[in-house]
């Protein structure tokens, strides 16, 4: 059996302590340390009984005083892995220095807040994969989600026949303290707002569910909090497929239709098993959240005078950041591909900053063929 491969987490806000349980609860993992600058992450390292670095040089410069004889950054005293889950606007240049490094990285999303600085990390991830094997994945972690893999499973199948539209809701009212330091980030038009912060999971998702978005149109919904960022928007899409939808997002409205409520996947949020997409198609209709397949029932020509019949899709119990770990080991070993790479993580940056620009010019916004990796 190989050895454990070693995985420190950066940031010990909201994700980071999810990510570090995960790890330890991996059989093929062990966790290696914390960074974060914030001396109230201490608590975070002494709940999980690793070291505590203030920045990731601090790191490397304590694997070199332990091998003395080493000068360089990729050496055997310095993690195999890391997993970064700092504020946006980190996420590039921290990957990037750590690729540099040698060390594998699960960068969380969104990869990067522009389009431009996502491009330059896919640039650096391609050099350092061929120049020192360091591999770059991005953390859309419900890809690993059992309700995702469930309708995933359900269209792959043809349980609906060929989808045709979708309707998405993710709303929910979050509180004040949100947008509290150390986290005020999250209220700045720079890396912060509803659509870098949860859309582009949804973006991605919707990917992963029915392909490529080639246009996006999009209006803003009325701000209440007075932040530089949005609090959501209602947003048209256009799928490559010809597949049309519309999703509404709002992040200051209290409502039981959004992915976490949906799923119970987030602990803060009490699971209400709503659906937050209806997937329509030519032969039934999906329902996630609820999970359920709407069709005509046997014996009519599937048109309107016929009964809807109702049946339930079987949801696994899989945890998805636990499965999102251990693929990381897996993809770090060679045995798998990256369920989501970083050219997917950028595609969901490029769409919401399409639909960020819809929301400015107030005209629809076609997804660059440039910007398709």
């Amino acid at each position: 059996m190989p050895n454990r491969v070693h995985i420190v987490i950066i940031g010990a806000g909201l994700i980071g302590p999810r990510h570090a349980e995960s790890v330890v609860r991996c059989p093929d993992a062990s966790l290696y340390a914390i960074i974060d600058p914030n001396p109230q992450a201490e608590a975070v390292a002494q709940r999980f009984n690793v070291p505590l670095y203030k920045d990731i040089d601090e790191l490397l410069a304590a694997g070199r005083a332990s091998d003395p004889d080493n000068d360089n950054d990729n050496n055997n005293n310095i993690p195999d892995a890391a997993i970064v889950c700092s504020p946006n606007a980190t996420h590039v240049p921290l990957s990037k220095r750590l690729l540099a490094a040698g060390i594998h990285v699960l960068v969380e999303k969104p990869v990067a807040i522009t389009v431009s600085s996502g491009l330059d990390l896919l640039r650096h991830a391609k050099q350092h994969e061929s120049t020192n094997g360091a591999k770059a994945l991005a953390g859309h972690h419900r890809r690993f989600n059992p309700y995702v893999v469930a309708a995933h499973n359900a269209l792959s199948s043809n349980a609906i026949g060929k989808p045709l539209a979708i309707s998405g809701l993710w709303a929910l009212r979050k509180p004040a303290a949100y947008y509290e330091p150390p986290t005020a980030w999250r209220a700045s038009q720079s890396g912060g707002g509803p659509v870098l912060i949860n859309l582009v999971h949804e973006i991605d998702i919707l990917h992963y569910l029915l392909g490529p978005i080639a246009r996006v149109y999009a209006e803003e919904t009325l701000s209440t909090r007075g932040h530089d960022a949005e609090e959501g928007a209602a947003v048209v899409l256009k799928f490559e497929s010809g597949v049309v939808g519309t999703f509404l997002l709002c992040d200051s409205a209290p409502s039981a239709h959004n992915f976490e409520a949906g799923t119970g996947e987030n602990p803060n949020i009490p699971r209400s098993g709503r659906d937050f997409y209806r997937i329509f198609g030519t032969e039934g209709t999906l329902s996630v959240g609820d999970m359920k397949i709407e069709r005509h029932g046997a014996g009519g020509e599937g048109e309107w005078s016929d009964v809807i019949v109702e049946k339930d899709v079987q949801v696994g119990g899989e945890v998805p950041f636990d499965e999102q770990v251990g693929h990381l080991v897996r993809v770090i070993r060679g045995l798998e591909k990256p369920r989501c790479s970083i050219e997917d993580g950028l595609r969901a940056v490029v769409v919401a900053e399409a639909v960020r620009k819809a929301m400015k010019t107030g005209v629809p916004i076609n997804i660059d063929d440039a910007s398709k990796l």
